[in-house]
C-alpha cells in the first residue's frame, strides 16, 4: 500500500489548477480558529484552507503538493517537531483519512497547540461533496 506522501507524488501535479476551497468551509475555519495568530496546517496540502491574515506554517509530506503552494504562503516542511505549545492553533482539513497514526497525528497537534481545528472526510457524505465533479 502507498503512503499519502506516495501516492500525491506521483499524483498529486496539477492538484492546486484542479481544486480550490469551498467559501463556506473556508469560513467556518476561520472562525474556528478564533483569535488564533500563529498556526500549524498538517497535511497541508496547497494550502487551500489556510487563512491568509495570520502567521501559518504547513506540514505536508509531498513535496509535490509543496511545490503548487501559492507565491508568499507560508513556510511548508516535510516534517519537523516543535516546542509544546509553539501554535496557538493546530489545523487539519481533510487530511485524517491519510494518516497511518491518526491518534498520533492528533496528540502531537494538541501537544503544539492550545486549539485545535479538524475537518473530516466522512465517506458516506462525500457524494454530497462539491469535490466529487473533479
Amino acid at each position: 500500500m502507498n503512503t499519502p506522501d506516495q501516492v500525491y507524488e506521483s499524483n498529486g501535479f496539477g492538484y492546486a489548477v484542479a481544486r480550490r476551497s469551498d467559501p463556506s468551509i473556508h469560513r467556518l475555519i476561520v472562525g474556528a480558529l478564533g483569535d488564533a495568530q500563529s498556526v500549524l496546517n498538517v497535511g497541508a496540502g496547497a494550502g487551500d484552507y489556510e487563512p491568509t491574515d495570520r502567521r501559518v506554517v504547513a506540514v505536508e509530506p509531498s513535496s509535490a503538493m509543496i511545490s503548487q503552494r501559492l507565491v508568499g504562503s507560508g513556510p511548508a516542511l516535510r516534517g519537523v517537531p516543535f516546542r509544546d505549545g509553539t501554535f496557538d492553533a493546530a489545523l487539519a482539513t481533510f487530511t485524517l483519512h491519510h494518516w497511518t497514526e491518526a491518534a498520533v497525528g492528533l496528540r502531537e497537534m494538541r501537544r503544539v497547540a492550545d486549539r485545535q481545528v479538524v475537518l473530516l472526510f466522512e465517506p458516506k457524505e462525500s457524494q454530497k461533496f462539491w469535490l466529487v465533479e473533479y
